[in-house]
């Protein structure tokens, strides 16, 4: 069995993200075909999608939701962490096999990712860290960048006889959350103050990289397609909330950014007693 990945340890992570969907049936046939989550339950207008015992997604069903704004305030990407790099090589073969559309696959130094973008426009990425062992640090802030991914390496580490993928293995997680913003800024603040977070790398003015216990990041938030924004539009679909895991039960309850993004944190003991 594969190792929780270091993301998900750090005193504060990323437990689930919840989506406002306008055809939440689709968007879950989306997410078990293409991304190979499992569906866990339905419960009246919800449906929780993700790794084997592992809650990472949840669906509301919000017919009369206008669509996202990819304009304003909101998400950018869910980022779904995947437990090795054999396991990203198995995602790339499933998505040759079956012609699914990637975006975008970048080296990151830190990791490798592919990206796509689901029917309602949510953004996702599907990535597998470095060892975090061998991160290079600066002065607190991490070095990443953004290269042309090693495709055939990354297909090249699936081991001899493998059987391939089979939808998202055990331990995967939602590593980070990317959010569109209006001000880079304001959100730096808001994670410092909210949650304790560190500012682990910025892109000039334009993005700002944010986490806790030395991960490259659990939050990020950009103004590539967004600057200036205000508050969010309730009535769109698109992100709902975002979930957070701190061993620290005094942060547990409810927050929200200044664009109105809810961010919603849990107790986690497991974290707290290890």
């Amino acid at each position: 069995m594969s190792q929780l990945p270091f993301a998900a340890t750090t005193p504060v992570s990323v437990a689930r993200v919840g989506l406002k969907a306008r055809d939440a049936d689709s968007l879950a046939n989306f997410y078990r075909t293409v991304v190979g989550l499992q569906e866990l339950s339905r419960d009246g207008e919800t449906i929780t999608l993700g790794s084997p015992g592992r809650p990472l997604l949840v669906l509301e069903r919000d017919a009369a939701a206008r669509p996202d704004d990819p304009r304003g305030a909101g998400l950018f990407h869910t980022a779904f962490l995947l437990p090795s790099r054999a396991d990203l090589g198995r995602f790339i073969n499933h998505a040759i096999a079956d012609g699914i559309r990637i975006e975008g696959a970048s080296d990151h130094i830190v990791s490798e990712a592919l990206y796509l973008t689901d029917p309602e426009g949510n953004g996702i990425e599907i990535y597998a860290d470095r060892p975090h062992e061998g991160w290079a640090w600066n002065d607190g802030m991490v070095e990443m960048a953004t290269a042309r991914m090693d495709v055939p390496g990354v297909v090249g580490s699936i081991p001899a006889g493998d059987s391939g993928w089979q939808g998202a293995p055990e331990n995967t997680v939602v590593g980070h959350v990317h959010l569109r913003v209006g001000n880079p800024n304001e959100a730096e603040n808001f994670w410092h103050q909210a949650f304790g977070f560190d500012t682990v790398a910025k892109y000039g003015e334009q993005a700002v990289f944010l986490s806790s216990g030395g991960y490259h990041h659990h939050i990020a938030g950009n103004i590539w397609q967004s600057p200036g924004a205000g508050p969010r539009d309730p009535s769109r679909s698109g992100l709902s909330w975002v979930e957070l895991r701190s061993a620290d039960a005094s942060l547990a309850g409810e927050k929200r950014d200044p664009w109105g993004t809810v961010i919603r944190t849990v107790a986690d003991k497991a974290v707290a007693a290890a």
